[in-house]
């Protein structure tokens, strides 16, 4: 993977992951296909167009299949407000001839011609229901598997947010981001389409020897130590991504300036559809911890387009800028 360094300003892409409601410390059911919460989206979208920001939606089946998940986000498409990509939650994506385990919830763990099956069920609900040919992935589960750049080229994407540094999922059978740069890339034979991580690092004085600190501090056997807080609240290390989910603007502000002093310059706040209606996520559970959490929205973008001077875009216009750069 050839590394890229994107022009100075920096640059913000918002992410959706939109999906069906499901209980996340549940197992996985095949039924648990509702979308009600696609009815809450505009709350969001409010925001983004305040902001003059066109997020992009990665949906998933269930969100494309039914018009309850799928008509505000055809009006989106159709009026240029909003990218539609692709997302691929296996367990409720036709066919159904994987286990239903933990394991195969990573979309890369599946045979290569199922989860093709299962890519191309996908890409054919989102341009029936939706009206659109995406050209943006997400892995459900961020499960790339070792036939997942190969499919993506066949079909025409042209950009991936599969890659989710700093954590591991190895302990759930999915793959390993610890070591993953935060910087976008090309990949692909053609090295044509672009990846583009989520946002996520390992922060404070220690971050030099992260994963193994954070491993360890979290084992079941320490939990009365409470040592991830400890390590936290001293400034030694913390675990942070540019969600609203789980962290704060504190957090967001510390992870950007971390990053930028690195050298980033691309940024991706992202999310998971659900979380606008409250009592499917396990990050907004009541009315007020929904105007909370949007609130870290408008706190996080007015930060990074005030003090940090940035710019929004596309995740295709970022494509092009970059190719440009690099030729």
């Amino acid at each position: 993977m050839a590394t890229i360094s994107p022009a100075n300003r920096p640059v913000l892409l918002v992410l959706i992951d939109t999906e069906e409601e499901f209980d996340w410390d549940a197992g996985f059911r095949r039924e648990n296909a509702g979308v009600t919460a696609m009815a809450h989206v505009g709350r969001a979208q409010a925001i983004f167009d305040e902001y003059g920001i066109t997020p992009t939606y990665v949906v998933d089946y269930p969100v494309a299949s039914q018009r309850q998940g799928n008509e505000m986000l055809r009006e989106l498409a159709t009026s240029g407000r909003a990218v539609i990509g692709a997302h691929l939650h296996p367990w409720v994506t036709p066919p159904y001839d994987e286990e239903l385990c933990l394991r195969n919830s990573f979309p890369g763990n599946l045979p290569r011609e199922l989860e093709a099956a299962k890519l191309r069920a996908t890409v054919e609900a989102i341009e029936a229901g939706i009206g659109v040919r995406p050209a943006v992935y997400q892995a459900g589960r961020y499960g790339l598997g070792p036939h997942t750049h190969e499919l993506l080229e066949s079909l025409g994407f042209d950009v991936d947010f599969s890659v989710c540094p700093p954590f591991d999922y190895r302990n759930e059978g999915g793959p390993d981001y610890s070591a993953s740069s935060t910087e976008p890339y090309w990949f692909g034979d053609k090295r044509r389409m672009l990846g583009i991580p989520l946002t996520g690092a390992y922060t404070g004085l220690l971050s030099g020897a992260a994963h193994g600190l954070h491993t360890w501090a979290n084992r079941p056997s320490l939990a009365w130590a409470r040592l991830p807080g400890l390590l936290s609240r001293t400034g030694l290390l913390d675990r942070l991504r540019l969600s609203p989910e789980g962290f704060d603007t504190g957090d967001h502000r510390r992870l950007l300036h971390e990053l930028l002093a690195r050298g980033q310059r691309t940024f991706v706040f992202s999310f998971h559809s659900p979380s606008l209606k409250p009592g499917c996520t396990p990050y907004v559970r009541t009315e007020t911890e929904l105007a909370e959490f949007l609130d870290r929205f408008r706190r996080c973008f007015d930060f990074f387009f005030g003090d940090l001077g940035g710019l929004s875009l596309t995740p295709l216009e970022l494509r092009t800028r970059l190719s440009e750069t690099a030729t």
